[in-house]
């Protein structure tokens, strides 16, 4: 058998917190970076364009001012500081250079060799050249070389050509800024993952600690039995939840293991007693037919006391079957019943003993038949249990009534009596397994009767209860749902429904 290692889910935890935060961070980074960096760059481009076009008429004055009062070329180079400045402040680390129509005119054979202007000493760069030349064929070019940008315009007056304005830029910026955010992401992700198993290994322990405390009064439980100490956690948590789930099983464990204990005492009473006066009664006429000393009338006494246990005896090993049938889970019928057929043999079956208590069973039964879904053994045997139950604790010689009724879609039978009525307190009670009331501490019987009946009822889809009304007697009810005869052609669709 596969062991497990000790602290497996502490480690589990620990790897599924990091992991999730490192997708997380991970996710992040990807989504976030690449399009951070375009999205400096286009706004590095933009600002060059709309620098050299909002300064595109200072130079276009520039150079008309300068072509008016004949300066020489050599002397522009000094002429265009200011608007120079204008787009390197709107635009900064942009470099700015100048051609005039003498210089880049469109005419090829007409273009000189360099430019005018230009706001670096370097030697401008090749791409500045072709830039200029087609700026002066098409009046605006842009162009993006690797990290490096040109924009570049037509100046003219009136529609003459003046020359050309070039600015170029270089995009490294965006770079070096993006690498930096880079730097200090990778930073921040690594103490996000520290800090994240920190609390792992703080949330880990916390949890493992409490599953310990549960599993050692699991474990001490399956020891010592129910009564072992009762689990405390009162968060409101998944593990709190399982400590209140184990509180109620310890507790139902209880009251099943004194209900266990109740089954025992009373099992061993209620058997000892009649089997006991079997023995007695069987040696009595023993010894007296061996004497020969039989007296007739005595022995047919006896063989009363005894048929009287053994029907004793019948009746609890008949409620102890009932309840390991129930307990094997066997699958009723579900077929419509007639509950008047049955109510009528039922009772007819309870008529010796009633006659006995001097009382009699009034069977109420509607005009028409009374159809219920159900199984007619088991409807059988629980008006059989309501009877019992009427006759043994109502009142000797108060008569006991028995009806069945259809309507809203149910179909009831109702046994009630004339007795002192069960208390408020015990309604409930007197469904549970082996409880006896108050009424029944002088009757034999093991409390499984009522319990029987109302499951039997339950596994049918109906139910048993009780009238909870404090008026005299006790009333039971078995409810079933309400079925049409067979005979009737729309009770192939129930059953189909069904």
């Amino acid at each position: 058998m596969r062991r497990r290692l000790p602290g497996g889910l502490r480690w589990r935890l620990l790897l599924a917190l990091v992991a999730t935060s490192a997708v997380t961070l991970g996710a992040t980074a990807l989504v976030v970076l690449p399009p951070l960096q375009d999205r400096l760059r286009d706004q590095s481009i933009e600002s060059l364009e709309s620098a050299v076009a909002r300064n595109v008429g200072a130079f276009e004055s520039k150079l008309v001012d300068l072509q008016k009062r004949g300066t020489p070329r050599q002397d522009y180079r000094f002429e265009f500081i200011a608007e120079s400045n204008r787009v390197t402040t709107q635009s900064p680390n942009a470099r700015v250079l100048v051609q005039d129509r003498t210089t880049q005119s469109a005419d090829p054979s007409e273009r000189g060799p360099g430019f005018v202007y230009d706001s670096e000493f370097s030697d401008p760069p090749r791409l500045a050249i072709h830039m200029a030349i087609v700026a002066a064929l098409r009046g605006a070019a842009t162009e993006l070389d690797g990290d490096t940008v040109l924009v570049a315009r037509r100046l003219e007056d009136g529609g003459r050509f003046l020359g050309v304005l070039v600015a170029e830029r270089q995009l490294t910026e965006a770079s070096a800024l993006v690498a930096l955010v880079r730097n200090r992401f990778l930073i921040a992700a690594l103490v996000g993952l520290l800090v994240a198993v920190l609390l792992a290994i703080a949330l880990s322990s916390t949890l493992l600690r409490r599953l310990g405390r549960l599993r050692a009064i699991a474990l001490r439980i399956t020891r010592e039995g129910p009564d072992a100490p009762t689990p405390r956690d009162e968060r409101r948590d998944e593990v709190g939840d399982l400590a209140r789930a184990l509180t109620r099983m310890q507790e139902e464990l209880r009251r099943q293991e004194s209900a266990r204990r109740a089954f025992v005492s009373t099992a061993s009473h209620e058997l000892r007693t009649p089997l006991t006066m079997l023995q007695g009664t069987m040696e009595l006429l023993e010894e007296d037919i061996r004497s020969g000393r039989l007296d007739e009338l005595e022995a047919l006494r006896q063989v009363h006391d005894a048929r009287t246990e053994l029907n004793r005896l019948s009746a609890l090993s008949g409620e102890l079957l009932d309840l390991s049938r129930l307990d094997a889970a066997v699958p009723l019928r579900s077929e419509p019943v007639e509950l008047g057929e049955i109510v009528r043999a039922v009772a007819a079956e309870f008529e010796l003993r009633a006659r006995e208590r001097s009382t009699s069973v009034a069977v109420i039964l509607p005009d028409g038949p009374c159809w219920g879904r159900g199984d007619p053994d088991a409807v059988a045997r629980v008006v059989r249990i309501l009877l019992d139950n009427a006759l043994r604790y109502g009142p000797r010689g108060a008569p006991v009534q028995v009806e069945a009724h259809s309507g809203a879609g149910r179909a009831t039978i109702t046994v009630a009596d004339e007795g002192e009525g069960i208390p408020s307190e015990e309604r409930e009670h007197i469904f549970e397994r082996f409880h006896r009331g108050t009424a029944a501490s002088s009757s034999g019987g093991f409390g499984l009767g009522l319990a029987i009946g109302r499951e039997l009822a339950r596994r049918m889809g109906g139910e048993l209860d009780v009238d909870g009304d404090d008026a005299p007697g006790t009333r039971f009810a078995l409810t079933l749902r309400a079925a049409r005869s067979p005979a009737d052609p729309r009770s192939d669709r129930d059953r189909v429904s069904a």
